[in-house]
């Protein structure tokens, strides 16, 4: 390729990188002129045709950056920020608006226009195409934070500090007996569980009391099916009309703990899913078909409040508690494992599925890789998760009223013993 060819493709590509900062810019122009459109003409301080010139000498900058000085850019930088600051300081007084967010999205446009041209085009598309939904979406954006509450603020914080701060600086190697405690990976569990709880929380937030029952169910199968359990059985005994639909919105509840196993195992080790996708698939299957079931025959129009959460389901105690959990089901199942074998494991899973399937699952799940064998850590997730489910009936039998017992005993014992017969065979 000659030396003119070479030329001729490189003025094309900025030139066609320039358009892109233009329409980037323009992008932006739309969103922002939207939000204007009822002033009139002259009034607008940055509208359509301004943002997108900004963003065109905003890859204008970054080429003669390149090509010139490199103080081109910071430059024209600093000029376009001074006429933006002039202008809306001039505007405020009649606007009696002090919001700086026109002002940020006009420079953030000179600078993706920039990038378009000096760096990724990808990049400065999915920057712009961000900052205009962000933009567009004042209104809701200011509805949510109005109704986020203080101690789901400090969940998010927490959530951040156990993720972002703490996950990082722990060692990434095994310790202790037979080293199977790996600090980074029992926290990166602690931090799984902590987001999935996060999300049901907020799922079910979002979805309201309106939504009845069955929203509420599955979505509280992703952070607490056993208080929901406890919450709908005690229900049953003040309003035994809505038994059926409470026995349904438990099942629900219990069945969508075994889609939450799978995401465990394929996120720690996927070798393990095409062993535990059948008996588990199987048993969250026998629990949602009664649930629709029974809803379907006894569909109310009546709705019920969703469970109550009095504690908040991120605070760090939780999670520092969860990861001790962790880290001693791991030692005891080494421990088991050398002195009783795989009858070690199973009483192990046994023992833990009466409290909590998430620490037993993630232990074995992650065990499997090298400690035990995939059929033993199949097994012994089956057991815990039966053995959760059979706690969870007895509570409704106790608790709830007769009815509800029933309704919710049956599907379970039918749960339970497929899938330990699935996994036992397997």
């Amino acid at each position: 390729m000659d030396e003119v060819t070479q030329e001729f493709i490189a003025g094309n590509e900025a030139a066609m990188r320039l358009a892109v900062a233009l329409l980037l810019g323009a992008l932006i122009g739309i969103e922002r002129g939207w939000v204007a459109r009822g002033q009139r003409s002259g009034e607008r301080i940055a509208g359509i045709r301004t943002h997108a010139l900004v963003g065109l000498l905003g890859g204008i900058a970054a080429l003669l950056a390149d090509a010139v000085t490199e103080w081109a850019f910071p430059l024209l930088f600093l000029a376009v920020a001074g006429m933006a600051v002039v202008a809306y300081r001039a505007r405020m007084p009649e606007s009696h608006d002090f919001s700086i967010t026109g002002l940020v999205g006009l420079l953030l446009t000179f600078c993706f226009g920039a990038i378009a041209v000096a760096i990724d085009l990808a990049l400065a598309a999915a920057c712009a195409v961000v900052t205009a939904v962000i933009l567009d979406n004042k209104r809701e954006i200011h509805g949510l934070l109005n109704q986020l509450q203080a101690h789901e603020m400090d969940a998010g914080l927490k959530l951040l500090l156990i993720s972002v701060v703490m996950l990082p600086l722990l060692p990434d190697r095994g310790m202790g007996p037979g080293e199977v405690l790996n600090p980074y990976e029992i926290w990166w569990m602690v931090v799984l569980i902590a987001s999935i709880s996060f999300v049901g929380h907020f799922a079910m937030r979002l979805g309201g009391a309106e939504k009845g029952i069955l929203f509420t169910s599955l979505f509280a199968g992703l952070s607490s099916s056993t208080a929901l359990t406890l919450h709908f059985s005690r229900l049953s005994r003040q309003h035994g009309q809505l038994s059926p639909l409470l026995a349904a919105g438990i099942l629900i509840a219990c069945g969508t703990m075994f889609p939450r196993i799978l995401i465990y195992c394929l996120v720690i080790n996927p070798d393990l899913l095409p062993r535990l996708l059948l008996p588990v698939s199987v048993m969250g299957v026998l629990l949602y078909v009664p649930a629709l079931v029974i809803w379907r025959a006894h569909r109310q129009d009546t709705k019920v409040d969703r469970p109550e959460r009095h504690s908040n389901p991120l605070e760090l105690r939780i999670a520092l508690l969860f990861g001790v959990l962790l880290a001693v089901i791991m030692l005891l199942g080494q421990w088991l494992k050398e002195w009783l074998g795989e009858a070690g494991i199973y009483l192990l899973a046994a023992t833990s599925g009466v409290a909590d399937v998430d620490a037993i699952t993630l232990s074995l799940t992650r065990m499997s890789h090298a400690t035990i064998d995939l059929h033993t850590a199949v097994l012994g997730i089956v057991i815990a998760a039966a053995v959760n489910n059979v706690i969870k009936a007895g509570m409704a039998a106790a608790v709830g009223n007769p009815g509800l017992g029933r309704r919710v005993a049956v599907p379970m014992a039918g749960s339970l013993l497929v899938g330990l017969g699935l996994a036992w065979g397997l």
